[in-house]
This record gives structure tokens, C-alpha cells and sequence, in this order.
């Protein structure tokens, strides 16, 4: 009786495991059989175990056909690149990777041995095609991958590998911290700037109602500035607000990406960080700079008067009729007779010495003092190349020379060269203007703290100081020193109505 063995080979799907089963079909000569019903039986068995032998073969087909194709879906998935790379028959990385005809690969000693098993012509044991000789054709590109599979399954290189992840999404969470920040404080930004245009709002109208009758228009008009301006200010904060919603996303979107990515890596081995398509970063500047300061100065300044001087009798605060103090004044200092100019003297003038009086700076103050309320007046300053007008405390040291800054009692706003203004700050803080104003106008509001400058020839704001005097305050003027050859020029305070109304 002779032995047949039959090689089935039936693909795992899911492991890529393939397993071969050995069928035995024992052949008894027909001669040997003493009876015909014996033989009859005999040729019934082995039909019924050919019969499930070639049912076993297609149905190993069929599943190997399936696995093939449930391989290449797995790989459209980005599924583990060693799976793709393991021998159907060993179920390991391929070792030397060969390639028969049909396109399928095996491991040259595992079709090898495949082979000799198989009677008649060979045929791959995936899609069971046939083939007329065992010519095997190298892969060295699998090879290669194989190589880099093998080098990648160190321990060392997974480490690295969500190292880098890691890292990436730190930044990318990092940047998405930095947005959300930004994000609330434009946020607070367009509420301050929202309150700040219901808050001046109110008080315009409520300035407009004493000039109703005469000021109508100049109301309507007012209210259209400052609506315009506010919703300028609230565009430029809405696009900002936009660009950081829109980075929030993209980086959101990144993150999301990035956490799928490392679930894969840590579910599967691979060579590299696979495409991710990364969205760049969205720039977003650090937001626009709101100044509520300057905003809010334009228009709690002394805006009767700037309207017009239609109602001076009525205008609250009316400009000061303000003097200087010949007794703070520097002993360069000289005065015209109502006390209204001041200019510098070419020599010192006898003057009596006082602690009121200023001893290294040529400096004055005004001869009135405030101490509640809002005031206002003007100081002509024509063409000077430089001067420090403001207010000061009646506490200052007069006799000492320090810088003029709020911190030692002093808000001002000077002119040096002719063309470089700048307000009295910790440091200098440059001041811009478009047209050198010839007459500069100084606002003091005890009520909330601030001084104010104004070109008086077109009442545009300069600067705004929102951290005022408190207690006896008193204003403030230097006429500074000539530069050398340069004719000195007075500071003059005016005074109304200059004419009839």
C-alpha cells in the first residue's frame, strides 16, 4: 500500500499564519482485494478523499485569496508595514524575499521546501497559479525594507520615534496655549473697548444737553466720530479674534492628527513617521495695541470749547485765565507786567531767595492752584525748539533737579530739537504729531485722575496721562535753555475771549 501526502495550504487572516496539512490517503492495489464489494468500497473511500481534497484546495484558495486581499486593504489603512513583510509560510520577516510570477513573495528556503513537497508542476501556495519551472526572482527592494524593519524593531528607535511625537505634540499644545491666552485678552480688549464706547456715549450726550438748542448737528456729528472709531477698533479686534480661532482650529486639527498617529505607532511597527499633512502653524501677531487712553482722552476733553467758543459764558470748564508765580520762578526767568509771558534772561535777576522758588531748573508755576474739578487753559508756544509744559504737585522738591515724571510729581509733555515731543514717562514715551502745534492746551480732571494735552489749533489729543494728581496741583512750565546763538522765545498764557463772539 503506498502513502500520497497532499500540501494544503490554508492563509490565516488577521495573523498572516499559514499552516499546512498533511492528508493520507492510503491506495490498496485493487488486486489485492478478494471480493468486488471490498473493492467497491475500497474506490468509494478513495474518491470521497480526492473529492475532499480538491474541496480543501479550493477552499484553501478562496482563503488565501481573501487574505491577499484583506492584506491590501490593511495596508490602504496604514496598517504595520512587518505585517506586509512576512512569509505566508514561515509567518517571520522574509529571509532572502523571492518573487515568483504571480507577483507573490516567500522566503526563498520556504518556497524551496514548499516545492519539493508538490508532484507535477509547482504552483504558489496564495493564488495557486502554476508555474512550468522553480525560476525565482530576487527582491532586493523587500530586502531592503526587510533590513530597515529589522533595524527599526529596536528598542532604542521606538523610544526616539514617540520622542519625536511627543515633542511635536508638546508644541502643538504649547502653541494652542498660547493662542487661548491671546484669545482671552482680545476677548477682554473688545469687552473694555465696548464699555469704554457705551461709557463716553453716555457722557457726550449728557455734555450735548447744555448746547442742545445751538449744538445739535455738532452732537450728531460727534457721536458718528466715535461710533465709526469704535467699530473701527472692533473690526481690527474681530479679524484678530477670527485669526486666533482659526489657528485654535488648525492646531486643534494638528493635535487630533498627532494623537492618532501615536496610537498607531504604539499599536504597530514603523519606519517612520508616516504622512501626516500637518497644517502649518497660522502667524497670528500679538493682537492690535487698543489705547483706551487716547480713546477715551479724544473725547472727555474740554469738549464745549472744542465744539466752538459759540457759548463761552457757558463752557464748562472755560479756559483759565491762568498768571505765572514770580516767586517759584528760576532767577533767569523774566516777566512781562500782567504776568502772562514768560521768557529766559540773558543774566540773573535779583531776585529774593525762597524755598518756594526753583534753584537748578528754569522752571515756574502758575500762580492758581486745583485741587477738585476739571480745568483747562492754553500756553502759546510759537516756534520754541524746546519747552516742558504740564502740572505739578505743590509738594515737588524745587530745589533739586530730577526728571519729570509722574513718580516724582510732575505729568508733562516737552519739546526737544524743534520736532521730537515726547510725554514724561519711565521711560520717555515718544509722542507723534503730523503739524507742530503753535499753542498747546493742558486738561486736568481731579474726577478720574488724568491730564490731558491738546494742539489747540486743532484740538487733536497729543497725549493722555490716566494716572493724575491728587491733592493741591498746580500748573507747570519751563522755557528751558537756549541752545548756544539761538534767540530765546517766550511762553505766553492765553487768555479769552480773544474778540467778539
Amino acid at each position: 500500500m503506498s502513502l500520497r501526502l497532499c500540501w494544503l495550504y490554508i492563509s490565516t487572516v488577521g495573523s498572516s499564519a499559514s499552516q499546512f496539512h498533511h492528508v493520507h490517503v492510503h491506495e490498496a492495489p485493487l488486486g489485492l482485494c478478494a471480493r468486488p464489494r471490498d473493492r467497491r468500497r475500497l474506490c468509494t473511500r478513495k474518491a470521497a478523499s480526492f473529492t475532499a481534497l480538491r474541496g480543501t484546495r479550493h477552499r484553501a484558495a478562496a482563503k488565501a485569496e481573501c487574505a491577499s486581499t484583506r492584506a491590501m486593504e490593511c495596508a490602504s489603512k496604514g496598517l504595520s508595514l512587518k505585517e506586509e513583510l512576512t512569509c505566508a509560510i514561515c509567518c517571520d520577516l522574509f529571509t532572502e524575499p523571492v518573487m515568483l510570477g504571480c507577483m507573490h513573495h516567500f522566503c526563498k528556503a520556504c518556497i524551496s521546501t514548499y516545492w519539493k513537497g508538490l508532484r507535477g508542476r509547482v504552483s504558489c501556495p496564495q493564488c495557486r497559479q502554476e508555474f512550468s519551472s522553480h525560476q525565482l526572482h530576487t527582491n532586493y527592494l523587500v530586502a531592503g525594507l526587510v533590513d530597515k524593519v529589522r533595524a527599526c524593531s529596536s528598542i532604542n528607535y521606538q523610544k526616539d520615534l514617540q520622542k519625536q511625537l511627543k515633542d511635536s505634540l508638546h508644541t502643538h499644545l504649547s502653541h494652542k496655549e498660547t493662542y487661548m491666552g491671546m484669545l482671552q485678552s482680545c476677548k477682554g480688549k473688545t469687552d473694555a473697548v465696548k464699555a469704554a464706547g457705551v461709557e463716553l456715549q453716555g457722557w457726550l450726550q449728557g455734555e450735548f444737553q447744555t448746547l442742545h438748542q445751538i449744538l445739535y448737528e455738532e452732537e450728531a456729528a460727534m457721536l458718528k466720530q466715535l461710533r465709526t472709531e469704535q467699530e473701527a477698533m472692533l473690526e481690527v479686534l474681530d479679524q484678530h479674534l477670527e485669526s486666533l480661532k482659526e489657528a485654535v482650529t488648525e492646531v486643534e486639527r494638528n493635535i487630533h492628527i498627532l494623537q492618532q498617529t501615536r496610537n498607531i505607532v504604539e499599536q504597530s511597527l514603523l519606519i517612520e513617521i508616516p504622512e501626516m499633512n500637518l497644517r502649518p502653524f497660522v502667524l497670528v501677531g500679538k493682537g492690535p495695541e487698543i489705547d483706551l487712553n487716547s480713546f477715551t482722552g479724544k473725547y472727555k476733553g474740554p469738549l464745549q470749547y472744542m465744539i466752538w467758543r459759540k457759548m463761552f459764558k457757558l463752557l464748562k470748564p472755560g479756559p483759565a485765565p491762568l498768571t505765572f508765580d514770580e516767586e517759584t520762578a528760576h532767577r533767569s526767568l523774566s516777566f512781562s507786567r500782567n504776568h502772562t509771558c514768560v521768557v529766559e534772561s540773558e543774566t540773573m535777576l535779583p531776585y529774593e531767595c525762597s524755598p518756594k522758588r526753583f534753584g537748578q531748573c528754569i522752571n515756574v508755576l502758575g500762580a492758581q492752584y486745583f485741587q477738585a474739578g476739571c480745568h483747562y487753559w492754553e500756553v502759546e508756544v510759537g516756534n520754541k525748539f524746546k519747552w516742558d509744559l504740564g502740572v505739578a504737585l505743590d509738594s515737588v522738591n524745587r530745589q533739586a533737579r530730577v526728571k519729570l515724571c509722574p513718580e516724582n510729581g510732575y505729568w508733562t509733555l516737552r519739546l526737544r530739537n524743534k520736532n521730537e515731543y515726547s510725554a514724561g514717562t519711565q521711560p520717555w514715551t515718544s509722542v507723534s504729531v503730523v503739524t507742530p502745534p503753535r499753542c498747546i492746551g493742558i486738561f486736568l480732571d481731579f474726577v478720574e485722575r488724568r491730564v490731558s494735552f491738546y494742539n489747540a489749533d486743532s484740538m487733536l489729543l497729543l497725549y493722555s496721562f490716566s494716572n493724575g494728581p491728587q491733592g493741591k496741583a498746580l500748573p507747570f512750565f519751563s522755557t528751558c535753555l537756549s541752545d548756544q546763538g539761538q534767540k530765546a522765545q517766550q511762553l505766553k498764557l492765553v487768555h479769552f475771549p480773544l474778540g467778539p463772539l
